[in-house]
């Protein structure tokens, strides 16, 4: 069974993930370019999924995809990439076809194909892409089949499997680890350094309720802009060393080759207070002088902690890809067979207007003065019988006929 369906894959594995953000389209322009591209290329459907580490075309064509379609794509779509960049991308491309192209967008949609296994937000961002593509004209009823069924698949993924059950990712598992010290929701919380990742652990505390934030960077202009966020309070990193309004939380991770909380940095944070106190350092190297915890009691998480119970998870989250690939050979079926199926509704749609265009013409053509000639009660009689009859020859040998071809398939 051949249907025209192909997926053009720019991943992680093959390119720097900033280069991938090149290919990212906003979603406001995304209607009119990719229209464009459907247009220029002649595609029967398109489909643009874009994340962090994957952007993905998933096309529906009636030709056979060649290597000079893919570089077409890339000077139609992004016109601004010079002859270095689009090379680049054609060779870097991962190109999935037919059969292979189904297996690959379940294995997508059920994230056993994504950076970190078992992260299950890209099951709503390939949902919230083909919506985006679907409201813009781009799909029809292939893709439409495909994507229900990827989705439908992926949730029993998530739902019967342990996939992603324990948590990987560095803020989910330092948030997790913080919880246990239950930690009340006004603490002291200190942010040193608004990169991603701190950006990323402040978002979270803040969804759970944390409310008590203050932000340290070099760069003030980027701790104010996290602060607004999260409503908290903007200081240069250079004040740190003066700062005299206590913590309970540090959460620390900058780019520094040294120490950014020396000895004497904490013995001044700490304003003279005793209680045990928590330090989360996410920097690599640490941010965070060891001397401080052979002189100081304190709770200390370390980014080589967290990654060691990362890497467990991820062996366990490994364990099921067993498991998940068994899930997705039976969605593969399920979809063929719904194809299948829909192949055969759109090939035998034409019987019913067939039969009721043979009615029309033996009533108001061959048999059209026999009818005239009967009384208003034996017409409306005969006109019910033709009108249950024309049901029966059509719902009855349809549903057989149906049968007999897909049985055969």
């Amino acid at each position: 069974m051949e249907f025209g369906l192909n997926i053009l894959a720019f991943t992680h594995r093959n390119l720097d993930v900033n280069k991938i953000g090149f290919l990212h389209i906003n979603k406001e322009d995304q209607s009119t370019r990719l229209n464009h591209l459907k247009s220029e290329l002649g595609l029967s459907e398109l489909c643009f999924l874009s994340t962090c580490n994957r952007v993905e075309f998933t096309l529906v064509t009636t030709y056979n995809w060649e290597d000079q379609h893919t570089e077409k794509l890339l000077k139609t779509l992004y016109p601004n990439f010079t002859k270095e960049q689009v090379v680049e991308f054609k060779d870097k491309v991962e190109h999935y076809s037919e059969f292979n192209a189904v297996d690959h967008a379940l294995a997508v949609a059920s994230s056993i194909d994504s950076m970190i296994v078992g992260e299950r937000e890209i099951i709503t961002q390939v949902r919230t892409a083909y919506e985006l593509c679907r409201d813009a004209g781009l799909t029809d009823d292939f893709i439409r089949l495909l994507t229900k069924q990827v989705i439908q698949t992926a949730k029993r993924v998530y739902t019967e499997t342990s996939i992603s059950s324990k948590p990987v990712s560095v803020v989910s598992l330092a948030y997790h680890q913080l919880k246990k010290y239950n930690i009340p929701l006004d603490a002291r919380i200190l942010f040193i350094g608004a990169g991603v990742t701190n950006t990323t652990m402040a978002r979270f505390l803040k969804k759970h309720g944390f409310k008590n934030f203050v932000v340290f960077n070099r760069t003030y202009e980027k701790a104010l802009t996290l602060s607004e966020e999260i409503r908290g309070i903007p200081i240069a990193l250079a004040d740190l060393k003066h700062y005299q309004n206590g913590f309970d939380v540090i959460i620390t991770c900058t780019g520094a080759d040294n120490h950014i909380i020396t000895k004497e940095i904490y013995t001044s944070l700490l304003i003279g207070e005793k209680d045990k106190k928590i330090v989360i350092d996410l920097a690599i190297p640490q941010d965070l002088d060891s001397d401080i915890l052979e002189n100081y009691s304190l709770d200390y998480i370390s980014i080589a902690h967290l990654q060691s119970i990362s890497n467990q998870n991820l062996k366990e989250r490994t364990k099921e890809i067993q498991h998940v690939e068994e899930i997705l050979r039976i969605g593969n079926s399920e979809f063929f067979a719904l194809l299948r199926e829909r192949n055969v509704e759109l090939a035998m749609r034409e019987v019913p207007k067939q039969i009721k265009s043979i009615k029309s013409a033996a009533m108001n053509e061959v048999f059209r003065q026999d009818i005239e000639s009967l009384d208003p009660q034996s017409r409306e009689v005969l006109e019910k019988v033709i009108g249950y009859m024309e049901k029966k020859y059509i719902s009855g040998p349809m549903k057989l006929a149906k049968k007999i071809i897909l049985n055969n398939a």
